[in-house]
């Protein structure tokens, strides 16, 4: 069985698994010493077998393009952030302590399952022969514990699987210091012992962790950090952490294993096509997922074998961007909209979208004569001709048919005809791009400056990718034009990772609640064509530009930049102090 078909046979198994025991909370409580150890872990083969489970861990599209699971909330996704048109709890920072909180749940049964399988490797007769098993253990375990972090800050930190008395579950949380440090170590351990990629190991290691892996990942992580500790006041911390996010992102680029999906064969519309890549023809060119060089970590679905079976396409039709994230997008000069001499303003439907970057019109959707496709108006030759555009959404799109505020989006939605929940893209759990805006970011943080050469082997790949034509943010570029360098950074990076997870958590490491406290805003009704052709807005809010208020009544305080610990669990543990605030 060849290693690639192996792996989503394997990944299937293990959703099937997962689902079957959360469906039973018995099988929650049974100690995992019931399992048959006396026939297992006697060879590595089961230690492999093992850790295949926890790539089931990782983040996929339901946690991003859905503002809730069932009754799970996602906390990352861009829906409780100021860049979707929605209304909820918590991007109005108005949410209340919950009795449980199944992320926090989920995250421990699944540290408990990693713990339990590293314990029984430390037995293990031959360590070379699990090292790597044991090595993407510690990732996932790093995994994990991050995204406890990003919610709840520090939590008990648990290494062994705890009987049911055992002292350590009446034990204090431990420090955010602490969890961190942690987390780096699993990490720079997993880095050590695993496979760096190679043009040989590439196909049969196919979608498992690497060292690359790894080091994307610290790369993330302490930079996270780095700057939550930099915003609140916490110098010599946050610039040991910075330190270490520029050397685990420097070392992934100067690896050069990765590139970004820029194939000439697609042009300026690479972008688009590269979150809707399938083995089926899913773009103009025909290219498959072997073209893409740039997912560094992915959640792999096949249409054969496994599906997202998750209405992708409508969900992500659902989703109206925010007026705050739109005027981000630059122009063709490499400028924004409030100092651009080509930006034409917002009298016509058509006129914002003028002489914009080209991320803009394959991020959004563009009126007038654009055209776009979705799973029920699906390509038909994928020329752009006659046939592709007599099947083309509302031929054409028309922005007062989109979402609350006005503004659709074609991110994650398919062109090619398929059933719903059968489309089968991979979900970038790291992708290269994020890599190289991450050592952006943190070479500026760190030394309040950043040169030419650096904002050329990183950020300028990605601002470049697709608008080959557009001036490139350098110091001189920055200065001439009266840009403040670390908006720039960021500005790429809201733009690049749009819908895909990081903006909420990302105003909360610069400590940016402002951003959260704005009323969300749409398209701008008053003195346009949209008061014609949009009249049922007539008795909309407006705000004092004529733009929609979409949600007027924000509210984020300090006591936001962390979740709430679930009561039931203080219950449980009364050593488990509050987050302040709550």
């Amino acid at each position: 069985m060849k290693p690639l078909r192996k792996l989503y046979l394997i990944l299937l198994a293990g959703t099937l698994t997962l689902t079957q025991n959360g469906c039973n909370k018995a099988l929650d409580l049974d100690p995992l010493d019931q399992l048959s150890d006396a026939a297992y872990w006697q060879s590595a083969n089961d230690f492999l077998l093992a850790a295949n489970t926890f790539y089931t861990y990782e983040r996929s599209f339901i946690d991003v393009l859905y503002d809730v699971n069932g009754s799970t909330q996602n906390y990352h996704s861009d829906f409780k952030s100021d860049f979707a048109s929605g209304q909820n709890a918590y991007s109005r920072g108005l949410n209340t302590v919950p009795t449980t909180d199944a992320n926090y749940n989920n995250n421990y049964s699944r540290i408990r399952t990693i713990n339990y399988m590293l314990g029984k490797a430390s037995a293990y007769s031959n360590q070379a022969d699990i090292a790597k098993y044991v090595a993407e253990a510690k990732f996932f375990r790093a995994y994990v514990y991050f995204d406890l972090l990003q919610i709840f800050g520090g939590v008990p930190i648990i290494t062994t699987p705890l009987a049911t008395d055992a002292p350590e579950l009446q034990a204090p949380r431990n420090t955010r210091d602490e969890v961190i440090d942690f987390i780096v170590k699993d990490l720079t351990e997993a880095i050590a012992a695993l496979p760096a990629k190679t043009a040989q190991n590439v196909s049969a290691e196919q979608g498992r962790i690497n060292k690359e892996v790894a080091q994307s990942f610290l790369g993330r992580v302490t930079l996270y950090e780095g700057t939550w500790q930099k915003f609140r006041n916490n110098t010599g911390r946050a610039n040991t952490l910075l330190d270490a996010s520029v050397a685990a992102s420097g070392a992934v680029i100067t690896g050069a294993q990765y590139q970004l999906f820029a194939p000439a064969a697609l042009g300026d519309s690479a972008q688009k096509y590269l979150f809707i890549l399938e083995n089926q023809k899913s773009n103009p060119a025909n290219l498959t997922k072997s073209a893409n060089n740039e997912y560094i970590l992915a959640n792999r679905y096949d249409w054969t074998l496994r599906q997202i079976r998750q209405n992708v396409s409508r969900q992500a039709q659902v989703m109206s961007p925010t007026k705050n994230f739109v005027n981000l997008i630059l122009c063709q000069d490499g400028l924004p909209i409030e100092k651009s001499p080509l930006f034409k303003g917002y009298a016509t439907m058509l006129s914002e979208f003028q002489n914009r970057e080209n991320r803009m019109r394959y991020t959004l959707k563009v009126p007038g004569g654009y055209y776009w496709f979705g799973i029920n108006n699906a390509r038909v030759d994928w020329t752009s001709g006659a046939a592709d555009r007599a099947t083309a959404y509302a031929s054409p799109f028309k922005m007062y048919t989109g979402g609350l505020g006005g503004y659709g989006h074609q991110k994650w939605i398919t062109e090619r005809a398929v059933a719903d929940n059968e489309e089968a893209y991979d979900y970038p759990v790291i992708r290269y791009a994020e890599v190289l805006l991450n050592y952006a970011e943190a070479v500026f943080e760190r030394n309040g400056t950043i040169s030419d050469a650096d904002l050329d082997k990183s950020l300028n790949l990605v601002r470049n990718r697709v608008n080959k034509t557009m001036p490139k943010l350098s110091n001189a570029f920055a200065q001439t034009n009266g840009l403040d360098m670390r908006t720039e950074i960021r500005r790429e990076r809201n733009v690049e990772l749009f819908y895909e997870g990081f903006r909420v958590d990302d105003l909360k490491r610069w400590a940016a609640a402002s951003e959260l406290q704005k009323p969300l805003i749409g398209i701008k009704w008053t003195g346009t064509e949209y008061q014609a052709l949009w009249p049922a807005m007539a008795s909309t809010p407006k705000d004092a530009d004529g733009n929609i208020i979409i949600d007027g009544s924000r509210s984020f305080s300090d006591k936001n930049y962390l979740l709430p610990i679930p009561t039931q669990q203080i219950q449980l543990n009364p050593q488990l102090t509050q987050n302040p605030g709550w």
